[in-house]
């Protein structure tokens, strides 16, 4: 005891120096990369804004090529193409082309193109077009005449360059193209204003000559509309061609109906010839009423012998067709007594004869059936001779009204058609007048069509040349520097060198989850009667191996008594002291020993929320029961083994309820009725509940981080708990190149 508290002191002297060794600068480098690539992100990107912001001059430009119809024929003579394709006019008047560049110039073809930008640029002024300082000198606006070689000597071309800059790349563009387009539209209105001048005659004719011949049009439109037709000669044609077709048709037909009469009238008398039941026979077959009865007769015969194969007599859809049946037959009686009178009383034709009315003796049914048909056709034959006829008679009709339409449409159409020659002989004598017209003057030609505006200065490449030198270079300063003033510890070494404390054993980081899964699985083995164990083939076995060899340098330390009740403590929150406190358990349960693990952390309990318990009573509603009697309905267990005491309601007080005599009580019964009580504390720094229990406990074990908790905070905790029974370090989250397993010095 005496020495370890000497360790203890020296501790806290020896860590207060903080220092760091230039050795370590590459590890802070690679513990804190993300630092520095966030750094030199930031950097990058303030960096890239500002070169946003940046504002650069852009300059774009357009050529415009000047031709003076003035002097058509001096340049058809003299214009020459230097050695650089540049076109020379030597012989034209400078002072035409300085009219030329000042009107280009002008305010107000400048005015003209801002009312062109307004919709894009509400605010633009023809003074922001024409940027002029304060000397008078344009500074954004620039129309220069290029130059151009003529032999030896340099002269000026009829090529105008014109140049605008602003810091706005598409401003620049669409500025040209306005200009491009008042410009052209001034030298169409130029070409228009000397075009009028000598179109007085053409111009005044025109409007004459278009609305005869759109009279003419209307005219000719409204006898097409009335008479529902286009041409009538063409129509004469094919109605005089329907005419005929007709005609020939019935000419045919005719010579049918004259074959087939002369039949009808043999086989009338053929039929005339047989007995009177043959003629009975005959006027039968020729009524459609009766034959329409004898069909329907026939079919509820036929149906009511399909239906009686399938039901008995007395079934009502039998009788409803015996009914149907006596009604048809009934029927077929009167009517047959209807059509033959008297004659059906004096023959001796019986009622199946009647019925079947095909077997009536010395009657032909082949020779009744044909003259049916003949019969049929004939009738069909004089219907259409009947339309035929109808239709010639209609055809002939409307040909005697063609003469007067063919007439009047002769006199319509002449009259567009001259309307019309008159009109195209005045607009090709206007083009004609127009083209010679339009020789005088300028005309304006774009060259070169205006294009995006180009940078003209650098600042922005500077900007991002500098924000990748200096972000990285920042980066690595930020992190050496927030490296070596929060410095946090990285390895088991480091941490046992600077606590000079028992190192317990170093376990990786642990996922509470799989944990309650074990513990789950080894309470239903224990319930089926098998052998516990929580080494199984999977990820989890390096675990449990270092907590059970964690759990067993626990036990082997050499004190005087047992630790019958452990506390569970760390520097700062967040440090694994719950997770590793259910390993302990369960590496105790293991052992067969009988353990208590409590959630003593009031303020921020977490112990419930990893195994899924309920949290409505626990450790804070237990120090205010003053009885002793329902301590166990408190517990909750989980395991045969383990049982758990969760924090439950946070009290408004709980440096009453930890320091109060009743906690004392419950850890002295708890180390009475279990083998082990592990405390599961808050942390030290920020509270003192964690320094109150630590006074109750047997033993004390810290848990250290690795790469969360610095030097500073891990010696203030050690120099809190140098006067209460420490014994021993845990470190925790270590990765598998810094695990170190057994007992440290």
């Amino acid at each position: 005891m005496a020495n370890t508290s000497l360790n203890q002191e020296q501790l806290v002297n020896n860590s207060s120096l903080n220092t760091v060794d230039i050795r370590q600068l590459p590890k802070i480098l690679l513990r804190r990369r993300f630092l520095c690539l966030g750094v030199s992100c930031i950097v990058m990107s303030v960096a890239s804004l500002l070169a946003v912001n940046t504002k650069t001059n852009y300059q774009s430009s357009m050529q415009i090529l000047v031709n003076s119809n003035l002097y058509e024929g001096v340049r058809s003579s003299n214009i020459r193409v230097d050695a650089n394709n540049e076109l020379t006019e030597p012989n034209l008047s400078v002072s035409d082309y300085s009219a030329q560049m000042k009107l280009m110039q002008s305010s107000k073809l400048i005015q003209k193109a801002v009312n062109v930008l307004r919709p894009h640029y509400p605010d633009i002024t023809v003074e922001d077009i024409q940027g002029k300082n304060e000397h008078g000198k344009q500074t954004s606006l620039v129309v220069k005449q290029l130059e151009g070689k003529s032999g030896a000597n340099q002269v000026l071309s009829p090529v105008f360059e014109i140049t605008f800059r602003d810091d706005d790349p598409i401003k620049t563009q669409r500025v040209l193209q306005s200009l491009k387009k008042v410009y052209q539209d001034y030298n169409i209105e130029q070409q228009q204003e000397r075009l009028n001048k000598g179109l007085a005659f053409v111009s005044n004719r025109l409007p004459e000559i278009k609305k005869e011949v759109s009279q003419a049009e209307k005219n000719l439109e409204l006898f097409r509309r009335k008479h529902n037709i286009l041409d009538p000669e063409v129509q004469s044609k094919i109605l005089l061609e329907s005419l005929a077709t007709i005609q020939k048709q019935r000419e045919t037909t005719r010579a049918q109906i004259k074959d087939v009469q002369a039949r009808y009238n043999n086989l009338e008398k053929k039929i005339a010839s047989f007995s009177q039941n043959a003629l009975i026979a005959a006027r039968l077959n020729q009524s459609t009423r009766y034959q329409s009865l004898l069909t329907d007769f026939q079919e509820t015969e036929q149906a009511l012998t399909r239906e009686q194969m399938r039901y008995t007599e007395d079934a009502p859809i039998i009788e409803k067709l015996k009914q149907q049946h006596q009604n048809q037959r009934r029927l077929l009686q009167q009517e047959a007594k209807q059509l033959l009178g008297d004659q059906a009383v004096n023959t001796s034709i019986t009622e199946k004869e009647l019925l079947t009315q095909g077997q009536i003796t010395g009657v032909d049914p082949m020779l009744v059936q044909e003259f049916i048909q003949v019969q049929t056709f004939l009738l069909g034959l004089n219907a259409n001779e009947k339309s035929l006829a109808e239709s010639e008679q209609k055809l002939r009709s409307q040909l005697n009204t063609y003469p007067s339409l063919i007439a009047e449409y002769n006199r319509l159409l002449p009259a567009v058609e001259t309307s019309r020659k008159t009109l195209e002989q005045l607009l090709q004598t206007q083009q004609y007048l127009g083209l010679k017209i339009a020789q005088g003057g300028f005309d304006w030609q774009i060259l070169e069509e205006p294009a995006l505006g180009t940078s003209t200065s650098n600042r922005r490449l500077f900007l991002l040349l500098g924000g990748v030198i200096v972000s990285p270079i920042l980066g690595v300063v930020v992190a050496l520097t927030w490296g070596m003033f929060n410095y946090t510890i990285y390895s088991v070494q480091e941490l046992q060198k600077r606590t000079k404390l028992q190192l317990l054993g170093s376990v990786p980081k642990l996922a509470p989850r799989p944990l309650q899964k074990r513990l789950s699985s080894l309470f239903l083995r224990k319930r089926r009667h098998l052998a516990p164990s929580f080494v199984e083939a999977n990820t989890w076995l390096p675990c449990h191996e270092s907590l059970d060899m964690v759990y067993q340098n626990i036990q082997i330390f050499k004190y005087s008594f047992p630790f019958k009740s452990l506390m569970l403590t760390s520097a700062l929150p967040r440090e694994g002291k719950t997770t590793l406190s259910l390993g302990l358990a369960a590496s105790a349960a293991r052992m067969h020993r009988r353990i208590l693990l409590i959630d003593a952390n009031l303020r921020h309990p977490n112990l419930h929320k990893i195994l899924n318990l309920s949290n409505d009573w626990g450790l804070s509603l237990l120090l205010v029961d003053e009885t002793n009697t329902h301590v166990q309905d408190y517990i909750q267990p989980i395991h045969p083994s383990i049982d758990i005491l969760t924090a439950g309601p946070t009290p408004e007080d709980t440096i009453k309820l930890l320091s109060s005599q009743r906690m004392k009580e419950l850890i002295d019964r708890f180390e009475q009725t279990y083998d082990l009580v592990l405390i599961d504390a808050p942390p030290m720094l920020g509270t003192v509940d964690a320094r109150i229990l630590g006074s109750f406990a047997h033993g004390i074990v810290m848990v250290g981080r690795i790469g969360q908790v610095t030097p500073n905070e891990l010696t203030q905790a050690i120099e809190i708990l140098s006067k209460l029974n420490l014994i021993g370090i845990i470190a925790n989250a270590v990765s598998g190149s810094q695990g170190e397993w057994g007992v440290g010095e």
